[in-house]
């Protein structure tokens, strides 16, 4: 465990770099909509050219005047295929504002991000919990013998007297992702979750849980993010009063 000082400056510099992250000009508070394309071409007011999508795949078809820039190539007048796309997609640019083309759950969305976005401009930052060293707690990972859907395992740990496990999932840098609910969720932290990520297990499984940098999801900035939400088991009965609190916006 760190000094109680050097903890606190660690826990202050993640913050530091999640606020700087949240209030980017091309993070989740600048986007401003969400765009299910389908078959027939349509037009908005926010991104450049007609689009329509597949399941896999977007076409826009750009007027004169109209231009994007994928990835360092620039797109000019005329139909433009991109993808196949997958959860992740391409971005596109376009002035000062940016537009992602994704997959969700077997639809093509373009959700365009701009720098002037009323969220951003209203956002007033994410209120925490105080770092408290007692809320970075000792666990053990067990992997799942074979597939549960996309979860690869749980993190036993002890609260209180009383044992608990949450399902996690691979945050595909090898250590674990966990969506969490608690008994502060709708009180004084965001409703539908939170989310922690935990450093890759030791060889023997042990983890551990710094509750100290839960962090919300990107539905609780905006509501043109599509998030998951956690399995029924990973709600916790008691009140985790620690990590980031539901963000204020004036």
């Amino acid at each position: 465990m760190l000094p109680v000082t050097d903890f606190e400056d660690a826990w202050q510099a993640w913050r530091d770099t999640r606020e700087t992250r949240l209030r980017g000009p091309r993070g989740w508070l600048a986007i401003i909509a969400i765009h299910w394309l389908t078959d027939t071409p349509e037009r908005y007011a926010d991104v450049p050219g007609a689009w329509s999508g597949t399941a896999t795949a977007a076409t826009v078809t750009l007027d004169a005047g109209e231009a994007l820039t994928v990835a360092g190539r620039l797109l000019e007048t005329g139909t433009h295929d991109l993808g196949p796309v997958d959860e992740e997609g391409v971005r596109v640019e376009f002035g000062d504002a940016v537009a992602d083309v994704a997959d969700r759950d077997g639809r093509t969305i373009v959700r365009p991000r701009h720098p002037d976005s009323p969220t951003l401009r209203a956002y007033r930052g994410t209120p925490c919990y105080a770092p408290d060293p007692a809320w970075a707690l000792p666990g053990h990972f067990t992997a799942y013998d074979g597939p549960r859907g996309e979860a690869i395992g749980e993190v036993t740990f002890t609260h209180d007297g009383a044992e608990h496990r949450l399902v996690a999932w691979d945050d595909d840098e090898g250590g674990l992702w966990i969506l969490f609910r608690d008994a502060t969720s709708g009180v004084t932290t965001y409703p539908a979750n939170r989310q922690l990520v935990v450093d890759p297990p030791a060889p023997d499984g042990t983890v551990t849980l710094d509750l100290n940098r839960a962090y919300n999801m990107p539905c609780a900035y905006t509501d043109f993010a599509t998030c998951p939400l956690p399995p029924p088991e990973n709600t916790l009965p008691f009140p985790v009063e620690a990590g980031e609190r539901i963000p204020a916006f004036s």
